[in-house]
């Protein structure tokens, strides 16, 4: 009977959005592990391997897999790590220009985090014992980052911080407790991409990483933006301009909306898991 209350009360606690769920994050992850260049891989276990110098207990960090949703975990403990909760996103408004620099005030944003975190994960220069706990923490920043960049509304915004403001009905999942950025989180993400055929390392062809590979941060950025503007925002009102309006009332996001959204949220997670290899082989393939 206590465990009974005890679910019902978590049940009922608002839960904060998070980007691409665990199963999204550890594909990415996954994807990436495929394509890592040797000396890469060999510098992820040995950096993994000391992952106890971040000494989080509750939150393991000893495979790639792990660093992928480990700043997600570590939202658990905000009196050590609340520093970088603002670090997973960056709201740039759908209804003006894109501009890199929106919304980053002094780089604590998810555009500016991913090359500072890259930076920390190539420097030799500290002693051994300071290295691999920064290494190991900017390492699952860089993982978690790359994903959560891909996840369209961890970048686009239309004024409700990106889609958590808006209502949105779900299968039998209403509000007040679905949103539109946690339906993109989770719900349709893990839907998305498990649909036959499921993506997955082998699914993706040489070229096509080669062609994934090229841009930069605040390219791979925009792409994110550009799919909030024209697919995410307009598709859930019905609506041709998605900033015709605010996101009133909820959202219903049934079959058609699904469609519109598998091939992108497939796309994204691809990506982000050979871009991610990119950036770790340039970092620690030396």
């Amino acid at each position: 009977m206590i465990l009974r209350l005890l679910l019902a009360i978590v049940l009922l606690l608002p839960a904060p959005a998070l980007a691409w769920g665990d199963y999204a994050h550890r594909l990415t992850a996954r994807i990436a592990t495929s394509q890592l260049a040797p000396a890469a891989r060999a510098e992820v276990r040995r950096i993994l391997a000391r992952g106890r110098a971040v000494n989080t207990p509750t939150c393991r960090l000893a495979s790639l897999e792990d660093a992928s949703v480990w700043p997600d975990c570590i939202r658990g403990d905000p009196d050590r790590f609340t520093f970088s909760f603002a670090w997973h996103y960056q709201n740039i408004s759908v209804c003006r220009p894109f501009e890199i620099g929106a919304n980053c005030p002094d780089g604590n944003c998810v555009t500016a985090q991913i090359p500072r975190q890259l930076r920390i994960l190539a420097d030799r220069r500290a002693s051994a014992r300071a290295r691999a706990r920064a290494q190991a923490l900017a390492l699952a920043f860089v993982v978690h980052f790359v994903g959560d960049m891909h996840q369209p509304l961890h970048i686009g915004d239309k004024g409700d911080r990106g889609g958590n403001d808006a209502h949105a009905a779900y299968g039998a999942k209403d509000p007040p407790r679905m949103n539109l950025h946690r339906a993109w989180d989770s719900d349709l993400a893990e839907r998305a991409l498990t649909d036959p055929p499921a993506v997955a390392p082998q699914t993706i062809a040489p070229a096509q990483r080669r062609a994934w590979a090229a841009g930069d941060v605040p390219a791979w950025a925009r792409e994110s933006w550009d799919l909030s503007r024209t697919v995410v925002y307009p598709r859930a009102q019905g609506i041709s301009d998605g900033c015709a309006g605010p996101t009133t009332g909820r959202a219903p996001l049934d079959a058609a909306y699904l469609a519109a959204a598998r091939e992108p949220i497939r796309t994204r997670v691809a990506q982000a898991g050979t871009r991610l290899a990119m950036l770790l082989n340039r970092a620690l393939a030396r």
